[in-house]
């Protein structure tokens, strides 16, 4: 995209001084209404995923923080409140697996548990501009992806979530040995403000993401 820029947009668009009115330009929406927004998003977002693509080094690890660094509370944060996250009822809960797969089933809550753990004391960083420090235990998802006999070949992976948000992340991302399918916060059961019964916590990428 910033071959495309006159030579001085280029260089303030590579030193972060990128604006809406830029971005717009370069993906030729309008943002006159809700639909145009969301095709501005969808282009940003596109965008982005290439950005971090070509960034991304598979074999660079976040920072880790000693015990001392977690923050408590944890910020809840989310696009509902949290009278409004779901509540899960673990005896119901599955985690279906489909798609580019050997093992194509659903995992009780108890399965998972079962997989090797390990914790992680991370930073989570928010598009919003704040940061926290937590500790997080659950399996690797590359352990996972071993176990089910998914296609690494495949480009993405996607997440469906219970309250009904979807996102995707790459293939690479999925495998880096910090990715994590996250079952406790700081010890205990995850709470239902960070994810009850399982999150995905991905160090490398930022919050909304997670």
């Amino acid at each position: 995209a910033a071959k495309l820029m006159p030579e001085l947009s280029r260089r303030r668009f590579l030193s972060g001084g990128a604006s809406l009115g830029a971005l717009t330009l370069l993906t030729g929406c309008e943002v006159s209404d809700s639909v145009s927004a969301e095709n501005l998003l969808i282009h940003v977002s596109k965008f982005n995923d290439k950005v971090q693509a070509a960034l991304f080094n598979p074999n660079a690890l976040a920072p880790t923080y000693p015990e001392s660094a977690i923050k408590r509370p944890f910020p809840f944060n989310a696009y509902y409140t949290l009278d409004d996250a779901p509540e899960i009822d673990a005896r119901d809960w599955e985690l279906e697996v489909v798609g580019l797969v050997e093992h194509k089933k659903s995992w009780k809550l108890e399965e998972l548990y079962a997989l090797p753990q390990e914790t992680q004391i991370t930073r989570h960083i928010c598009v919003e501009g704040w940061s926290a420090i937590g500790s997080w235990t659950g399996a690797r998802l590359s352990e996972f992806l071993k176990r089910v006999g998914a296609d690494t070949r495949a480009k993405y992976i996607w997440f469906r979530c219970a309250e009904g948000y979807t996102t995707s992340i790459d293939m690479q991302t999925a495998l880096h040995p910090q990715t994590q399918m996250t079952f406790k916060f700081d010890g205990e059961i995850l709470p239902k403000a960070y994810g009850y019964p399982m999150k995905v916590r991905i160090p490398t990428r930022l919050g909304f993401k997670n």
